[in-house]
């Protein structure tokens, strides 16, 4: 079984990288909080979905939104 089967479409992937880009650096903005450190932690879950294209979470519910595009 294969960890990196890609279970997003492209418009998704890149919301997600833009998103991403804004929660990145919450903890410098906002200073070092537990509410900053997991907004800067979903942030960098969603980086990392976006830029691998799987979403591990769409795979535990058997979503796939690759064919939508």
């Amino acid at each position: 079984m294969n960890l990196f089967i890609k279970n997003q479409n492209k418009s998704e992937r890149i919301l997600r990288f833009i998103i991403s880009l804004f929660l990145l650096p919450v903890p410098y903005i906002l200073g070092t909080s537990t509410y900053s450190i997991i907004l800067c932690v979903i942030g960098g879950i969603l980086l990392f979905n976006s830029l691998v294209g799987t979403c591990y979470t769409y795979r535990l519910f058997g979503i796939d939104t690759c064919s939508i595009d």
